[in-house]
């Protein structure tokens, strides 16, 4: 049996998780319901985004209350945050907002991936990366983005930032 005390933190962002979510059902209802392709409307994905987080929220809830979480390890990785990691990753994403609708979603995503795959590394305690293996970051980041471009696309009609004009960059 599990001695521990609730949480305050736990709970308190479970708390937070229950009432964003709330706000996103008050939010959901003011979307049309009409049916969409396949019977599916506009306000599908809000709902379930809204209930799967109540849910979580809940359960987060629940298990501070009852003690917390059972039987876990102790945590793993460094006492003090990684500063550098944090820095690359945080470059891609901003590299990423403000070259979407310059260079297209493709070339933004890719180089957001690069650069957040660096990121990952040097948290990781590993060497950044070389020239070679930033060509393959780079193409391996065109690799997923553009198939994800094209279902948006051609697939969905989601129009989304290109380079080209064209559906296909």
């Amino acid at each position: 049996m599990n001695t521990r005390s609730p949480s305050p933190t736990q709970v308190g962002i479970g708390l937070c998780g229950l009432v964003l979510s709330l706000l996103m059902m008050w939010g959901a209802t003011s979307i049309s319901s009409e049916a969409g392709y396949a019977g599916v409307g506009p306000n599908f994905l809000p709902w379930v985004v809204a209930i799967f987080l109540a849910a979580c929220s809940g359960y987060l809830i629940w298990e501070s209350i009852t003690g917390g979480y059972r039987n876990m390890p102790e945590p793993s990785g460094a006492e003090k945050a990684d500063w550098h990691a944090f820095a690359w990753v945080s470059a891609g994403i901003l590299a990423n907002a403000a070259l979407i609708n310059v260079a297209g979603f493709v070339l933004s995503c890719a180089i957001c991936f690069i650069l957040a795959v660096r990121g990952l590394r040097v948290a990781q305690g590993e060497p950044a990366g070389s020239l070679s293996q930033t060509l393959k970051d780079c193409v391996l980041g065109f690799l997923i983005a553009a198939p994800v471009f094209w279902l948006f696309t051609l697939f969905l009609a989601i129009n989304l930032p290109n380079l080209t004009g064209t559906p296909w960059l």
